[in-house]
């Protein structure tokens, strides 16, 4: 899978100038957990998350505590540039979905933006939007695999059970690694596996 299949097109972007209360209310209307921060030209400069925003931004509250230390009031910070994260961790259209899903899960970022060649962002993929793809029925997956196999002029047939496809059809080499490649980049697939020896009559019906 590439990003640009899985990814959520026109992110909600704030400036570095942004009031911390307008960037919470942003996470807040469009149920997200990060933004991309952007300059006057739409260039991604930083990202601001969830974290980010509340880290300072909840007082002490006395009644939680038997001797509170409040200490001398300080300010909390008040604008989106006083606590993005810089520089910006970022992929593109056309990465793998599967070097975004190494970056999400090996460091504390649970989203990321996509940015264009300009460094302008045009998505976000988050573990979520991952998620949501590998977890499409059984059905959903045989059906595009049937019109991706129709596209290409072939009658192969795919089963799937719990995202793991057998596809019964290719007769050679060749053949059997076009469809390992065609299924592979099918979202919700886990794993393919191309019977050696095809059990599907010349002209089939439909599905056995």
């Amino acid at each position: 899978m590439l990003v640009r299949e899985v990814m959520t097109a026109d992110p909600v972007t704030v400036r570095p100038a942004t009031h911390v209360k307008e960037a919470l209310r942003l996470l807040d209307t469009h149920a997200i957990t990060a933004m991309p921060v952007v300059d006057r030209s739409g260039a991604i400069v930083g990202v601001v998350s969830e974290a980010d925003l509340v880290r300072e931004g909840v007082p002490m509250d006395p009644r939680a505590h038997m001797m509170p230390d409040l200490g001398p009031w300080t300010e909390p910070p008040t604008c989106v540039m006083d606590v993005m994260s810089r520089p910006p961790v970022t992929v593109s259209q056309d990465s793998d979905v599967a070097d975004a899903v190494e970056l999400m899960t090996s460091t504390t970022v649970k989203s990321l933006p996509v940015v264009d060649h300009a460094r302008r962002p045009v998505g976000m993929i988050s573990r979520r939007d991952v998620v949501h793809r590998l977890s499409r029925p059984d059905e959903a997956i045989e059906s595009e695999l049937d019109e991706r196999f129709r596209r290409l002029g072939v009658e192969w047939v795919a089963t799937v059970d719990e995202g793991r496809v057998t596809i019964d059809g290719p007769v050679d080499n060749r053949a059997r690694s076009l469809a390992m490649t065609t299924a592979t980049t099918v979202p919700g697939v886990r794993s393919v596996f191309v019977l050696e020896e095809s059990k599907v009559p010349v002209h089939p019906r439909g599905r056995r």
